[in-house]
């Protein structure tokens, strides 16, 4: 009984979120080559996988609404398994941008949802969890990257290899997420999931796309660009992904104390600086270990800039927290799923070294914005 308990229950639902994608990240070079994609319409098929998560917001916002956020959030999670299953199934691009727009949909509902929960772990615990949350996402993103590696090693096909993986990830995380927990059901009026920020929190919401984008290209195209571009082997490119989620978990870890320490200004403006100094390390690297030392720098910067957007959004004196939060969510997530397919379109028409610098740009933006992430005076 130890081990079922809520918080534990939350921790196996953002392992599995954070798993499942980092397996699918792991092998698109592998489905990219059986499918023969190019740049562009590699970047196609990544907007529909956007537009799926796009879908999915209001719905599963609405679900964790009427349901409670904790039985759909398990619901979601076994049809995430599934989606993955599908993707290395998929005999024709038809049915892989299919899959892929299913698999977007259960990615961002079980985002919504599995957040919602861990809101309610949290405000019942009384102490700040959420930081400690989004680690064990990275944590299982990059396992799931150095799996991929041992994968493509001994040679597993990708069908083999999604299909292990979902049904011994599924059934381990939802042992442990089958514990008892009443969601609560919302009585209030229902918000959009896509109000748009206003004012300063328009540009909360712009750190949080800046981040959002940089997580998104290390996470579809990271191994791409090590293969293609900087010309490793298959099994090396997951290890950009892998680097890159192992630097966001261990500075999650130590970001609550950070804040508290140096404050969320100075905490912001050192993230920037670090993200754009690892971008241009990744984007100039000749070989593997110049590329890992970028992903890693690339980790540590954006770690804290989500945590930090959506705890100045909640303070806001002029909007109500819900809506505040999903006002930044909007553009927060829309840099997550429409940033790679953007990058894809500049890397067909230039090369993916130049589209990366788009990011390096970006994080300038967040040490330009760092100000706004202080929290108003009541």
């Amino acid at each position: 009984m130890q081990l079922r308990t809520p918080r534990l229950a939350v921790i196996a639902m953002f392992v599995l979120n954070g798993a499942l994608l980092g397996f699918w990240a792991s092998r698109i070079p592998a489905i990219a080559a059986s499918h023969s994609l190019t740049p562009n319409l590699l970047g196609l098929l990544l907007l529909c996988l956007a537009a799926g998560a796009i879908v999915s917001f209001p719905l599963a916002g609405s679900m964790a609404d009427n349901y409670g956020a904790a039985p759909v959030t398990r619901a979601i999670a076994v049809a995430y398994c599934a989606a993955l299953i599908a993707l290395a199934l998929a005999p024709s691009l038809l049915l892989l941008a299919f899959a892929l727009f299913l698999f977007g949909m259960a990615h961002g509902a079980m985002d919504v949802t599995m957040n919602t929960w861990a809101a309610e772990v949290e405000r019942a615990a009384g102490k700040p969890m959420m930081a400690s949350f989004h680690a064990m996402f990275s944590l299982g993103a990059g396992a799931a990257a150095a799996l991929g590696y041992l994968a493509i090693k001994t040679g597993t096909s990708v069908p083999l290899h999604f299909t292990a993986a979902s049904l011994t990830f599924g059934t381990i995380t939802l042992a442990f997420a089958a514990t008892p927990w009443q969601s609560p059901r919302s009585t209030a009026q229902k918000t959009s999931l896509f109000a748009f920020p206003k004012g300063a929190l328009a540009l909360v919401g712009l750190i949080a796309f800046a981040s959002a984008m940089g997580e998104g290209a290390v996470a579809d195209w990271g191994a791409v660009f090590l293969h293609s571009t900087v010309g490793t082997t298959e099994a090396q490119a997951t290890l950009g992904y892998s680097a890159f989620s192992i630097a966001i978990f261990a500075m999650r870890l130590a970001a609550d104390h950070l804040i508290r320490k140096v404050g969320p200004i100075r905490t912001a403006r050192t993230s920037g600086a670090l993200a754009c100094i690892g971008v241009l390390t990744v984007a100039s690297a000749q070989g593997l270990p110049q590329a890992l030392l970028g992903f890693g720098l690339m980790g540590l910067g954006y770690a804290v800039l989500f945590p930090l957007a959506f705890s100045r959004a909640a303070a806001d004196t002029n909007t109500t927290p819900g809506r505040a939060i999903a006002s930044v969510a909007t553009l927060g997530y829309g840099g997550l799923l429409l940033g790679p397919p953007v990058i894809g379109f500049i890397a067909q028409y230039t090369s993916l070294r130049l589209a990366l610098l788009i990011l390096a740009a970006l994080a300038l933006l967040v040490i330009a914005f760092a100000q706004h992430l202080q929290k108003p005076q009541a």
